[in-house]
Formats: C-alpha cells, structure tokens, sequence
C-alpha cells in the first residue's frame, strides 16, 4: 500500500477510500482539569492557535489555524488525549512552541506512526459495518474508537458523507486489506 507516487485508492460503487499522504498529526496529551472552562495548559494553547477548545468526549470538529488558514481537525481520544491533523505543517508547529516547558501538556508528533484513510460515498456505512458494526460509525461530529478488522481504530466524521480513519500505520495494511476485500463485495 504505500508505494512511491499518488495515494492508493480503492473505488467501487459507492465507495471511494484513499490512504492520506502528507497530512501533519499530532497527540496533545494532558493532564485532566477538573475545571472544563478554561482547560488547562492543552485548552489555553489550542484555543490561541485555532480559536477553539478540546473538544468534549467522542467529538470530532474542524478549525482554522490563525496564521495559515489551513483546515485543523480536532478528535477527542481520550480524556487526556486529543488528536490534531493538519495538511499545513505550521499550526502543529506553533502549538509545540506554545507548550514548551509546559508541566501538564505536550504535543506529540504521530505523523510516522498513525495512517489516516478517508472514507466517502453512500456504501461506506456498509462497510464499516461489515468490517466492525453499527457502533463503529461515526455520526458528524464523532470521534469513535472501536474494532474494525480486529483493530483498534478511531473513527471520525466531521463532514456529512466522509469518514476518517485513523489506525497504528503498522495495522495499516491489514485494514487496507479488509477495506478492498469487503467493497469487492458491493
């Protein structure tokens, strides 16, 4: 799957899923405040660089980066992780400058280590049902954690008909894989 040259495609009908190339993804982890207005550290810094907070439980949202006006979306992970991806290198950039010497938050660079496939069409319901189950899908809004292909993977949606998946790039291919064996079947 990750063969030199344009990203790797699946298209059947109604489906169309592609290996993202190039996009910036950073893990901001921290420490939980007890006080959701203000965040902490993580919520102050963030809020400077896309003038939005971390986002609530299982929610999935898009910003802009102040300085660049590239696109940022935000996926809650956990209650101490949030998940940042940019095609722009800059606001993930700004954002670790913004939390050098921070005690309770970091940014950790996961653009080697996480593999993003977007998802469209009117079939990818279907697959991501076949491949995990109704749970797995993620409504606008959502950022779902749950097992397709017998993988943990974070599902994202934050555009009506376009599914993000997020998984370990090590598990990449296996999902890949599952992905093109079930649009065989549409």
């Amino acid at each position: 799957m990750d063969s030199p040259g344009s990203s790797p495609t699946i298209l059947a009908a109604g489906l169309r899923v592609q290996l993202e190339r190039g996009l910036h993804l950073g893990a901001l982890r921290y420490y939980k405040s007890s006080d959701r207005a203000s965040d902490g550290t993580a919520g102050a810094a963030l809020r400077r660089v896309t003038g939005t907070s971390l986002p609530p439980a299982l929610q999935a949202s898009c910003s802009e980066h102040a300085g660049s006006g590239a696109e940022v979306t935000l996926a809650w992970r956990s209650p101490t992780e949030t998940l940042i991806l940019s095609a722009a290198a800059a606001p993930l950039a700004e954002l670790k400058a913004q939390l050098c010497g921070a005690v309770d938050a970091c940014l950790v660079d996961q653009t080697g280590g996480i593999s993003v496939l977007r998802m469209s069409g009117e079939r990818s319901a279907d697959v991501v049902q076949r491949i995990g189950s109704t749970a797995s899908l993620p409504r606008v809004g959502e950022a779902l954690t749950s097992r397709l292909a017998e993988l943990a993977v974070l599902a994202l949606c934050v555009r009506a008909g376009e599914i993000l998946l997020l998984v370990d790039r090590v598990y990449a291919d296996h999902l890949w894989a599952w992905i093109r064996e079930s649009a065989a079947d549409l």
